[in-house]
C-alpha cells in the first residue's frame, strides 16, 4: 500500500481595519495575491475562521480559485495552549479564547493535520499556525509563542502515512513583493 499524503495549505488572513470588523484595501489586495500563487493547487473548498478577516478572505481566494468556502470552529482566532509565568501576554485576550482554545487547537489537529485525499487550505490565524507548525516540529508545546506569521503568508505542512510531518514552507510572502501593495498603504495613509 502506498503511502497517503496530504499538503496543508495554512494562509493568515489579510490586513485588517483596526476594529478587525473587515479587510483593508492593501489586506483585500494582499487575499488576491495570495489567491493566484495557490491557483491550480486543487483545492475542493476554502476553510476559514469564522471572524470577519478571515471570513472575507477566504471568500476572495475561494473566488478566485472557484471553490466553496467553509467556516470551521477549529479555525477560528484562540490561544492554543496556555503558558504558565506569561500572565501578562496571555491576560489581554478573552477568557473565552484561552478557555476554549485547547480544544479547538486539538480539534484542528484532527480535522486537518493528518494525512489524507487532496491538499487542504485553511485561512486562520497566527496563533493557530504557530500550534500546528509547533506540532510538526515536535517543539515543545510553549513553543508555539515563538512563532510569528505576517498577513497573507503561506505556510505549507506535509503529512504522510508512516512519516513524521514536515515543514514545507513557513511564512512565505514572496507572492506579496514587488505589487502595488506600498501605494496602496501610501494612499491610505
Amino acid at each position: 500500500m502506498h503511502p497517503v499524503t496530504r499538503d496543508l495549505h495554512l494562509v493568515r488572513h489579510g490586513e485588517a481595519t483596526k476594529d478587525e470588523t473587515r479587510l483593508t484595501a492593501r489586506g483585500r489586495r494582499q487575499s488576491e495575491l495570495v489567491a493566484e500563487r495557490l491557483r491550480g493547487t486543487g483545492f475542493a473548498a476554502v476553510h476559514h475562521g469564522p471572524l470577519p478577516r478571515a471570513a472575507e478572505t477566504a471568500a476572495i481566494i475561494a473566488e478566485v480559485l472557484n471553490v466553496p468556502c467553509r467556516a470551521e470552529a477549529a479555525a477560528d482566532d484562540f490561544v492554543p495552549h496556555f503558558v504558565p509565568d506569561h500572565d501578562e501576554f496571555f491576560g489581554q485576550f478573552p477568557e473565552s479564547e484561552r478557555t476554549r482554545g485547547p480544544a479547538l487547537a486539538h480539534e484542528a489537529e484532527t480535522r486537518f493535520a493528518r494525512p489524507g485525499d487532496g491538499p487542504v487550505l485553511v485561512v486562520t490565524h497566527a496563533f493557530l499556525i504557530s500550534w500546528l507548525v509547533r506540532d510538526a516540529l515536535d517543539a515543545a508545546p510553549e513553543q508555539w509563542l515563538t512563532l510569528n506569521h505576517d498577513n497573507a503568508a503561506l505556510t505549507v505542512i506535509r503529512y504522510t502515512t508512516g512519516r513524521s510531518p514536515r515543514l514545507v514552507r513557513f511564512n512565505d510572502s514572496g507572492h506579496l513583493a514587488g505589487d502595488d501593495l506600498s501605494r496602496l498603504e501610501e494612499s491610505a495613509g
